[in-house]
């Protein structure tokens, strides 16, 4: 025990930055699950990580610290260019969109194999971007992600209605960005589409997805600690444990019919 509490001081930061996530995850992981293409996170996730794979590759942000920002630059516009590309394909058919979703998750991901192929710490960089590190995550490094999210919120909750669909798309690409940096392509999937659907249909379902994400990523993290397992992979775990005992308990009411 008094070596988890020492640990704590790790995990602290790292619960925080999973609660800052599914701040924004949870509504726009809502509005992925009405729009019905699933993969459309992972996709500008993982068109996020190509732009960053882009600027590593360039030698962007990482011998200067006030370079950085040229960096997170490339990033976004490539998230952003990605996301606006499948807004553009919205009037084709559910099922066509989720293919060519398909096609730029495959070539992002293939991208950034092949830029990374002669890297000798390619394959490091990989596992980082999908599984993420989020137990590196220091208190500083959110004071800008905060600032950002809660601009991505007032926006969402205050000015989506009248800026028209479309909106989603940017906001979402910039999200996807910061926080594909903060815990990886997998979490961030899970943070998206696990809340989401656990409380699909039910009352409160907005607050009662923050409920669930929050304990999911709070026993997560304690069992990572305790067990010495990989911080990602312990919570996307959770998170799917939480909404199963959500669902089936007596929390949990039945998904909607199919429409």
């Amino acid at each position: 025990m008094h070596d988890f509490l020492l640990q704590w001081e790790i995990l602290w930061p790292a619960l925080l930055s999973g609660l800052l996530v599914l701040a924004t995850h949870v509504p726009l992981g809502q509005a992925v699950l009405q729009r019905g293409i699933i993969f459309l996170d992972l996709a500008i996730a993982q068109i996020a990580a190509f732009g960053l794979v882009i600027a590593t590759t360039l030698g962007v942000g990482e011998h200067a610290a006030h370079t950085e920002w040229l960096q997170q630059g490339i990033a976004v516009t490539a998230a952003v260019s990605g996301a606006m590309l499948l807004y553009q394909l919205r009037r084709f058919s559910a099922g066509v969109q989720e293919a060519l979703i398909g096609i730029l998750f495959i070539l992002a991901a293939t991208g950034s194999i092949l830029l990374l192929a002669q890297d000798p710490h390619g394959g490091e960089r990989l596992k980082d971007m999908l599984v993420g590190q989020i137990l590196w995550v220091q208190v500083q490094d959110l004071f800008g992600v905060a600032l950002l999210y809660a601009v991505v919120l007032a926006i969402w909750f205050g000015l989506r209605e009248r800026s028209g669909d479309w909106v989603f798309y940017p906001l979402f690409a910039v999200t996807i960005t910061f926080s594909t940096q903060l815990v990886g392509v997998y979490l961030v999937f899970a943070s998206l589409i696990i809340p989401a659907l656990a409380t699909r249909g039910q009352r409160h379902a907005l607050r009662s997805a923050y409920l669930l994400g929050g304990c999911g990523y709070l026993l997560g993290l304690v069992l990572s600690a305790l067990l010495d397992l990989p911080a990602g992979a312990a919570i996307a775990w959770c998170l799917a444990g939480a909404a199963l005992v959500w669902f089936v308990g007596c929390f949990g009411e039945p998904l909607p019919d199919q429409e």
